[in-house]
Parts: structure tokens; sequence; C-alpha cells
């Protein structure tokens, strides 16, 4: 069985360790800016990189439930390529709002397509299931024919 889900292992724990870049990353800019918990207004330069933690941590869950379904359900290595375009995607968007707010459109609208991609095959691979378990059906041999 862990033949079959190394690669989302590895992309989980790759994932895991970018948001805890994300973290350091706000409390690096916590120093620097003298802006202590509770708080998470300050100058924009905080409050981009404040933001960009926030929202990034916000998507994770639903990166990982998306990126185990299409694993487990349809490819795992097709699904962890899709999880590592994810991370880097994040990782430029956060870079990109780190510098200016407007730097952050282009990898956010690239990282939501991706998910939208995950999505899309980790349906197909759930449907697929239930039709051939259940039916008999086996749609899988219709795409590739």
């Amino acid at each position: 069985m862990l033949d079959q889900i190394h690669w989302l292992a590895a992309v989980t724990v790759l994932g895991v360790l970018e948001q805890a870049y994300f973290f350091l990353q706000v409390i690096y800019a916590r120093r620097l800016f003298g802006i202590s918990p509770p708080k998470i207004s300050g100058p924009p330069e905080f409050e981009r990189i404040f933001r960009a933690q926030v929202n990034s941590s916000e998507y994770f869950p639903i990166f990982l439930a998306l990126l185990w379904q299409a694993g487990l359900f349809f490819h795992q290595g097709l699904a962890a390529a899709l999880g590592l375009l994810y991370l880097y995607a994040r990782y430029c968007y956060f870079m990109g709002y780190k510098a200016s707010s407007s730097e952050r459109l282009a990898p956010i609208y690239f990282s939501a397509g991706v998910l939208w991609i995950l999505i899309a095959v980790s349906a197909l691979g759930i449907l697929h299931f239930f039709l051939s378990h259940y039916v008999g059906l086996n749609i899988l041999q219709f795409l590739t024919a």
C-alpha cells in the first residue's frame, strides 16, 4: 500500500514545510515591525505578509483533501505533480504578495486553476470507482479508446 501513496505523502510533507515557512515569515515580520500578537494590523508591508500567510492557510485543507482524493482515486503521479505545481504557485503567491499586492494575482489565478484540475481529476476518479464498483461500467475505458 505504501508504494501507492508515497508521492502523496512526500507532497504533503512539502506542503506542511511550506506552511511552516509562511508562519515563520509572519513571526519575522512581527519582530521587524514591532507588532505583538494578537494585533494583525500595521504597516502595509506587514499586512501583506500576514494576509498571504492566512490566505495560504485557509486553502491548505482544501488542497490536501483534493490531493489525496485525486491520488487515491485517479493517479498518484498526476496528483503529486499537480500538488507540486500548486505548492510552487502558492510560494510565488506569497513572495509576490510580500512585494506588492498586485504581484499576487497571476500566482493566485494559477493556483486556483490547479485546484480546479484537482477537483476534476478527483471527481472523475470517484465517479469511475462508483460506476465500476456498483454498475460494472468502466468510464476510463471510454476515455482511452
